[in-house]
């Protein structure tokens, strides 16, 4: 096994993480947790344009836009591009300094900027060249409803009792403990003088 692209180029997972023999995706408890963190993130990913198409037609002419077909970055921090706009984004990673924001919490914020200034891939500048197989032998991503009824049918609530995991102090020596006796005639409503 390999490794492979799922609904949006770019991500790509090892295949023995994420599938069963039998060609099916595991159950989301059995896949390691970046690559399930991906999954679920690319769930929501699939149906969005792409970032660039966006930042040019803005949300009052969203249809617009392209759909995603790529993604960079990483979840939550990530650029979905269309085929159109994905050398913009190699070019600005490869030449103009994104490949040193990588992992960076601003890595997206600094490539819609770039991309908001007008800068953009050369004439000609080509993308990556993805190698496709056999995009059809791959099962179909899960819906995001499929993953929630996954989380949900195996979530089990149980009660956590935080005194568990508190420190108790170590019983004071005999001579610094106090005897109860000793505030017997303590009166406590009297008053203090203020500094008013």
């Amino acid at each position: 096994m390999g490794k492979v692209s799922i609904g949006l180029r770019g991500w790509r997972f090892e295949e023995e993480e994420i599938f069963t023999d039998d060609e099916e995706f595991k159950p989301l408890e059995e896949i390691p947790e970046d690559p399930r963190q991906r999954l679920l993130r690319l769930s929501r990913l699939v149906e969005q344009p792409c970032d660039a198409c966006y930042l040019i037609h803005g949300e009052a002419d969203k249809q617009r836009c392209n759909p995603a077909a790529y993604v960079y970055g990483e979840p939550m921090d990530e650029i979905v591009l269309c085929a159109d706009h994905e050398p913009d984004f190699v070019y600005w990673y490869q030449n103009a300094g994104g490949s040193d924001l990588r992992g960076d919490p601003e890595f997206a914020a600094a490539f819609h900027q770039w991309f908001a200034d007008d800068n953009r891939a050369p004439e000609g500048f080509g993308g990556v060249d993805h190698v496709e197989t056999d995009p059809e032998a791959l099962p179909d991503l899960p819906t995001p409803e499929e993953i929630h009824d996954r989380l949900e049918e195996d979530y089990e609530p149980r009660e956590i009792d935080l005194r568990e995991y508190i420190d108790e102090p170590d019983e004071p020596p005999a001579e610094d403990r106090v005897d109860d006796e000793e505030f017997d005639d303590l009166d406590l409503d009297t008053e203090y003088p203020t500094g008013e």
